[in-house]
């Protein structure tokens, strides 16, 4: 007995050694935030009305870069302090989750921060600069990888020290889903979370309950983590690596599958990569799904500011006559260097159709406005112009005009384009446009010939939103191009 005691007492200064230095190993030292630019002002006025946040996406935070995704922290905080100065402040989980649900932007200029993956980085660099610039952000923890591969990852100790300081909070990236395996007989890969697994054994693909198991048992023990070390249940998952389902071998019916799984734990998901836009707003709530704006290693703080600034929300007032903007269109399917001369008659372009879109991030939660048009050089059959309202949306409506008659047409969400009207016109080189937007309608006007066209029941507000799109046609060589003259938007639908 004595001789026990004896070895306990002289083993206790070890033991105490030991848990010294196993927490310390735990808890990574932390490096000073870069000096400079805390102390910066707001140097543009707030937006004149209040704007949806916009979501970045970062990775990982480290002085020595070693991939694409990692940026270094003088690059972070000059990025933060290109934010500060402009008048933006960062959303916790819970304020952006209370956005999602109500509609109501918590201030003019506000952004969501997200870091994927839980590395230690966050913990040793990115921390010490959202305390210099008192912001907050999230991290999407990986679960079953915390405390493993030391020193990328963090530890459940870095994670409690982030949580305790106020500045960060914790969501969901799944618990070991995070990578990827075969999913088909060539052996081609893709994410484990949005693909039915190859099973070499019998030669096939998992079965849809098969996958379901699997995906609803690593999301359940995602879910235990966060309980198990007292961190508030996450609200928010992001898709291991922007893959959703819809381009994997879950396309189809089965996508619905994992889209259950997830609405049926979170308020939502994000994602980098979207089929349509959808940035923070009632259209992405809809939808269960928000797109995030990632930022790269090589992103400047220059670049950032006009990538927020194109993403933030505005009005059918912002921008009434969107031609004059040549900086606020993207040409989908074009040549580089394509620019707004392709539609108002100063270009030549080099295919039989062109299309613009005006600005599709910030305009995705347009409902009600009004667009005028004037088209010339309508000549015979082959050329024509036309008009799309709700781009992005999943109703959007197309007028289409040539020289002798209009049609109009509607997409449905699942890509079928259907025919609403059509008229015949007078025969005339030049057309004026009008279209008046509102739920649940459509109301269209070509000179003097009008008529009001009528969207599916399930054609919510949500789900028609979305801004302007423009394209001109020319299938007769060696004709003019037809060209619009001018372009209007204003708010309402009268």
């Amino acid at each position: 007995m004595l001789g026990t005691l004896a070895a306990a007492v002289v083993a206790t200064p070890f033991v105490a050694t030991w848990s010294y230095d196993a927490h310390r190993r735990a808890v990574s030292e932390q490096a000073p935030a870069p000096a400079g630019g805390s102390d910066a002002r707001p140097r543009t006025p707030a937006a004149r009305h209040p704007s949806a946040p916009v979501v970045l996406a970062y990775h990982d935070v480290a002085p020595h870069p070693h991939s694409r995704y990692t940026v270094s922290p003088e690059r972070l905080d000059a990025q933060l302090s290109a934010l500060r100065a402009t008048g933006h402040r960062a959303l916790s989980t819970e304020e952006f989750v209370r956005y999602l649900a109500t509609g109501r932007p918590p201030a003019p200029r506000s952004v969501y921060l997200t870091f994927d993956d839980g590395t230690r980085g966050l913990w040793a660099y990115a921390d010490p600069i959202l305390a210099k610039h008192r912001m907050k952000a999230a991290t999407y923890l990986i679960t079953g990888m915390v405390g493993t591969r030391r020193p990328y990852y963090l530890t459940w100790p870095e994670v409690h020290r982030m949580a305790g300081s106020g500045r960060w909070d914790f969501q969901a990236h799944t618990h070991d889903g995070h990578h990827r395996a075969a999913v088909d007989a060539s052996g081609r890969h893709g994410s484990v979370l949005a693909n039915r697994l190859w099973r070499p054994g019998p030669g096939r693909l998992e079965t849809e309950a098969e996958y379901r198991r699997r995906v609803e048992a690593d999301l359940d023990r995602s879910a235990r983590a966060f309980a198990h070390q007292g961190l508030p249940a996450p609200r928010l998952f992001a898709y291991p690596f922007s893959e959703t389902g819809a381009r994997t071998n879950l396309a189809g019916r089965n996508t619905s599958v994992l889209e259950r799984l997830l609405r049926a734990r979170y308020a939502a998901t994000l994602t980098n990569t979207t089929p349509r836009p959808l940035p923070a707003g009632p259209r992405a709530a809809a939808a269960g799904q928000v797109r995030r704006l990632e930022v790269l290693r090589s992103t400047t703080p220059e670049e950032l500011l006009r990538a927020v600034d194109a993403w933030a929300s505005s009005t059918p007032g912002d921008a009434p006559r969107p031609l004059r903007q040549p900086g606020g269109w993207e040409f989908p399917g074009s040549p580089p260097g394509t620019g707004l001369a392709a539609l108002t008659g100063l270009g030549s372009p080099h295919r039989t159709y062109v299309s613009a879109v005006h600005r599709p991030m910030s305009t995705a939660d347009w409902s009600s406005y009004r667009v005028t048009a004037r088209a010339d050089g309508l000549r015979g059959t082959g050329t024509g112009v036309s008009v799309e309202v709700g781009h992005g949306g999943g109703y959007p409506c197309t007028l289409t005009v040539g020289a002798r008659g209009l049609r109009v047409t509607l997409r449905r969400p699942d890509g079928e384009r259907r025919a609403l009207a059509t008229r015949r016109l007078a025969p005339s080189a030049a057309h004026r446009l009008t279209l008046r937007t509102a739920p649940g309608t459509v109301r269209v006007t070509v000179d003097t010939t009008s008529f009001v066209v009528r969207l599916p029941e399930r054609a919510t507000a949500a789900r028609t939103s979305g801004g302007i799109a423009l394209g001109v046609r020319n299938e007769s060589p060696g004709t003019p191009w037809p060209r619009f003259t001018s372009l209007r938007v204003s708010p309402g639908s009268t």
